[in-house]
């Protein structure tokens, strides 16, 4: 069976900063919002780097994210995505053009 290996953060205070914001905007009762504010500016759930740089997980999360080296980076993007995939499936089906691939 495969198993991810685990991997050390080398920034733990910024890593978690930046993670904070993605679990709150992907909390139940934020993540329509936080969807609908990505319709809003015609971006994609799924392009990140968009999304942050658009200030959509707070406005000082870009540069928190540009502190961290590429290891941590890398696992944010990894968790970014892994949330969004845990979406209900109702906000999905709404949101549907921004899951798309098109």
């Amino acid at each position: 069976m495969y198993q991810q290996a685990v991997l050390e953060v080398a920034d733990p205070q910024t890593f978690g900063t930046v993670r904070g914001a993605i679990e709150n905007a992907f909390s139940a009762a934020r993540v329509a919002d936080f969807l609908k504010s990505i319709e809003r500016v015609g971006l994609r759930v799924r392009s990140f780097e968009a999304v942050l740089k658009a200030g959509r997980l707070g406005a000082s999360i870009a540069a928190e994210y540009a502190k961290l080296g590429n290891g941590d980076q890398g696992q944010i993007r990894e968790f970014y995505l892994a949330s969004l995939e845990k979406v209900a499936p109702e906000v999905r089906d709404k949101y549907f053009k921004l899951y798309a691939y098109y």
